[in-house]
């Protein structure tokens, strides 16, 4: 199933999948507060589902101006009287003029744009997106997460890559099963080199890196013991 077509059909339970995450979730949203540049002023948040996180995380600071991009219409949120909501896919943000101080794409939202190269275009469109002193929030679902996958499914996934690598080697099947609503979409799974690659290609530069445990929210220190959560610049702004 397209993965826009799977959130419109787990739209109505999507509150009770991600309270089974809270604990994840809101560590990132906590790192993400954090690391924010004083004087930020636009959000924009890329697949922000119902946009109670995106509201959350612009609360705090104050960020003035919240931009929402989801492309289900069914997992958009009510009331959104204090952001606007662009309906389209994270795919089309080249049709787009306008800059933001902050720009999150959160809980592997990355992970269902495939394949590589449409990746790599999305990212680009953030470096362009982004103030010169902005920042870009992306985490994803890691590969060698032991933690989650179990040791032997992640030993067999690190030597499948070192024997053959491949990108599409991270591509995977996503089953969400939440009371009697159960629907399969596509997603992709990363590495640590393999976010970096992409991330060199788009003109971005990684600030930070986190990992995060998928269960409990605690900061790990090594890689196999969490996801991933980036902290990205524009490359210029580095060099500078």
């Amino acid at each position: 199933m397209d993965p826009v077509a799977a959130y419109d059909r787990i739209a109505p339970v999507f509150a009770r999948l991600a309270k089974r995450r809270r604990a994840y979730l809101d560590r990132v949203d906590q790192l993400v507060l954090s690391e924010i540049a004083l004087g930020s002023r636009s959000l924009l948040d890329v697949g922000s589902g119902d946009g109670a996180r995106a509201r959350r995380i612009a609360r705090s600071p104050g960020i003035t101006e919240l931009v929402l991009l989801e492309p289900s219409l069914a997992m958009q949120g009510k009331d959104l009287v204090d952001a606007k909501v662009w309906t389209m896919r994270a795919e089309e943000l080249h049709s787009v003029q306008a800059e933001f101080d902050v720009i999150t794409c959160l809980w592997n939202v990355l992970g269902h744009i495939l394949p590589s190269a449409s990746r790599i275009g999305v990212l680009r469109q953030f470096a362009r997106l982004v103030s010169p002193r902005g920042k870009i929030f992306v985490d994803v679902n890691h590969r060698y997460n032991a933690r989650h996958y179990g040791s032997l499914q992640t030993a067999l996934r690190f030597l499948r890559d070192r024997a053959s690598w491949d990108e599409r080697n991270g591509d995977v099947t996503v089953t969400w099963d939440v009371e009697e609503t159960r629907c399969t979409t596509q997603g992709h799974v990363f590495t640590d080199k393999e976010f970096r690659a992409l991330s060199r290609a788009a003109g971005l530069t990684i600030e930070k890196t986190f990992v995060v445990d998928y269960a409990t929210g605690e900061l790990r220190r090594r890689g196999w013991e969490g996801n991933l959560l980036y902290v990205l610049g524009p490359a210029a702004a580095d060099a500078a």
